[in-house]
């Protein structure tokens, strides 16, 4: 199982978590929105590892990828992306641009997408003790929202 770890304040993010959703329905991916308080303490992922952008990480061998290489790694595990990541992967200079481009989004989205007025949580979740062992967690009507105080 893979754990999508995203903004859960802001638009673009929350639209492209909910693409997943719709495509994936739980089957490989679940989703954890980077405002869950749980995340250090769980996952060993601080705020500051949040704020350098979307996180992927692997629940079984504890892999992790960051920004691009978890859009890209994500992109390959999806049937209709596989080959237009293998294709970036694979032009010269792409994958700088990308980063720049990626990291220009990220610094930027609330003032580009906007931010949502409560964070927004998936249907398709995964609870952790802090023991380690995870377990996935689905809502029957879709995500839920958590007020911001």
């Amino acid at each position: 199982m893979l754990l999508v770890i995203y903004d859960g304040d802001c638009n673009l993010c929350t639209g492209w978590v909910q693409f997943l959703e719709r495509g994936d329905r739980g089957q490989r991916f679940v989703f954890v929105p980077m405002q869950n308080g749980d995340l250090s303490s769980t996952y060993q992922i601080t705020a500051a590892d949040c704020e350098l952008g979307l996180i992927l990480l692997d629940l079984e061998t504890q892999q992790r990828w960051q920004g691009t290489a978890a859009i890209a790694e994500i992109g390959s595990r999806l049937p209709l992306a596989a080959r237009l990541v293998w294709f970036y992967q694979q032009w010269s200079g792409l994958g700088w641009l990308g980063d720049r481009t990626y990291e220009f989004i990220r610094d930027r989205r609330y003032q580009l997408f906007g931010r949502r007025a409560e964070t927004y949580t998936s249907p398709f979740s995964v609870e952790c003790t802090s023991g380690g062992s995870c377990r996935k967690t689905t809502t029957a009507n879709g995500g839920t929202v958590t007020s911001r105080e």
